[in-house]
């Protein structure tokens, strides 16, 4: 029963999930904007309380048993404290009960988020370029065919979208625009029809019970 119930609850939602695309009757739209609306706002809120508190666990874990880098783990449970209560008691711009506000300085959850989370995203996404020219040189040798033409390829449209590329040859910034246009639009849609035929046949492997590996059985 542990087992079969889930895998029924998948079935049965899986059908709900596609009927709507079919059938374009006002009840059947109706029902499928509860669900995906306020049926799965609710669920997100437990899943969203569950996920928080695995988190805690984990990391209270790692500082119980000295792991790795558990010095970390503190600056988390301690920003997620305080941000916790920032948020649910001081409001987003400071509009609830408590006080978020010490003379000119703010420290509101608005804030925080603008001053403290978007510099620090600019500074990962800052750092991704390092490791994507790591990655580039390991992936531009001329090895074979196949990485012979990513080097050609990449060297024009380098080269094309620069004013040097026009005073080489009046003709190399658009073949770089052709390469970019045809050539990578078309690989793109190539690769996006696998990824997207891969998630109908994932999909339907799970609402009919072939997968059962997100169980935790393995079968």
């Amino acid at each position: 029963m542990k087992k079969k119930f889930p895998l029924l609850l998948v079935l049965i939602l899986g059908i709900i999930g596609i009927i709507p695309y079919y059938l374009p009757h006002s009840a059947v739209q109706n029902a499928d904007n509860f669900l995906r609306n306020d049926f799965l706002r609710i669920i997100s809120t437990f899943a969203i309380v569950l996920g928080l508190g695995s988190l805690m666990k984990v990391h209270y874990d790692k500082i119980k048993r000295h792991r790795a880098n558990f010095q970390y783990s503190y600056v988390l449970i301690i920003s997620f404290v305080i941000t916790s209560i920032i948020g649910l008691f001081g409001g987003v711009e400071g509009e609830l009960f408590l006080p978020t506000r010490i003379g000119s300085f703010q420290f509101d959850l608005q804030t925080l988020y603008t001053n403290i989370i978007v510099p620090l995203g600019s500074t990962m996404f800052a750092l991704l370029a390092f490791f994507m020219a790591s990655a580039s040189y390991r992936a531009f040798r001329a090895r074979s065919l196949e990485s012979s033409l990513l080097l050609g390829a990449a060297f024009i449209i380098m080269i094309g979208v620069l004013p040097l590329g026009d005073k080489i040859s009046p003709h190399l910034p658009s073949f770089a625009q052709w390469i970019m246009d045809i050539p990578n639009v078309a690989s793109k849609r190539g690769i996006s029809f696998g990824i997207a035929l891969g998630a109908v046949a994932t999909s339907l492997k799970i609402i009919l019970g072939i997968e059962r590996s997100w169980l935790g059985g393995g079968k």
